[in-house]
């Protein structure tokens, strides 16, 4: 039963992490309605979202490695001007504070105040209804190379309400990128390049902190392992066939799928069934 567990949980948050319906809000009530339950939830959660990591490293590698390189070399040459790579680079930095700032100080106490089966309803359904309007009006004209600073700032203050259960990291930094005029992929793609260092600081504080409290001492390593591989080739996929999906695709789907869930969600909770 805990392989399936962790495969079915490898599945979902490298699906979800990267698809705009809520990773964290999908776990809580993979966790909640389905009544899974595993000896190291916390180590599991850890090594889960470890995985969707190693997908984003794998899939943006050459991304990122520009992007680096570009980022140290403006200290001895300063040319954001003409170098979109530094420029990217800097403002991708920049656009990551508003959430590793407000995820480091304040992210224990939302998650443990906001991670309910009612708030991750909510809060689906809502951001599925802006999700929706974002798609249909906002014109979608910028590629990626035209982001400016302000727009950056914006989509990096939109991450920050990612660390509450149902919102979705990918999905509010879609709907801010759409905000600031960007085309559905490249929303999607600064989206997940901003991610990369919040998702890096979470998931080196919880597994510091499963270090510190010795909470892989008699961990099933094998499950583990099985859930981060699963989340690794699953997010990994996911990534790869969303940004292809949406170069000729709407995000409505999606908007539904968060407004069904919502409400299905709510009413099992009206009738007492979580």
């Amino acid at each position: 039963m805990e392989i399936l567990y962790s495969i079915l949980a490898g599945i979902i948050q490298g699906l979800t992490e990267f698809l705009p319906i809520s990773s964290s809000g999908h776990l809580v009530l993979f966790h909640d309605f389905l009544s899974f339950d595993f000896p190291d939830n916390l180590a599991f959660d850890v090594v889960l979202h470890l995985g969707t990591l190693v997908a984003l490293l794998l899939f943006f590698r050459f991304d990122v490695i520009n992007y680096l390189l570009a980022w140290f070399q403006s200290f001895s040459r300063w040319e954001l001007k003409s170098n979109n790579n530094q420029r990217l680079a800097w403002y991708l930095f920049l656009a990551t504070l508003p959430a590793a700032v407000i995820g480091y100080f304040l992210g224990d106490q939302i998650e443990i105040l906001f991670r309910q089966p009612g708030v991750v309803a909510l809060m689906l359904i809502i951001f599925g209804i802006i999700l929706y309007l974002a798609d249909k009006f906002f014109v979608q004209l910028r590629t990626i190379t035209e982001l400016n600073l302000g727009s950056s700032l914006v989509i990096g203050l939109f991450q920050a309400l990612a660390l509450i259960p149902g919102v979705s990291r990918s999905g509010i930094t879609i709907i801010a990128g759409l905000s600031q005029k960007l085309k559905r992929q490249d929303a999607a793609r600064f989206g997940f390049l901003l991610s990369l260092p919040v998702i890096f600081g979470a998931g080196l504080k919880e597994f510091l902190s499963l270090l510190s409290d010795n909470l892989l001492v008699g961990a099933d390593f094998f499950i583990l392992i099985l859930g981060f591989l699963v989340s690794a080739v699953t997010g990994y996929l996911c990534i790869k066939y969303f940004l292809k999906f949406l170069e000729n695709h709407s995000l409505k789907v999606f908007a539904y799928y968060r407004i069904v869930l919502g409400a299905v969600i709510l009413v099992m909770l009206y009738f007492n069934k979580f």
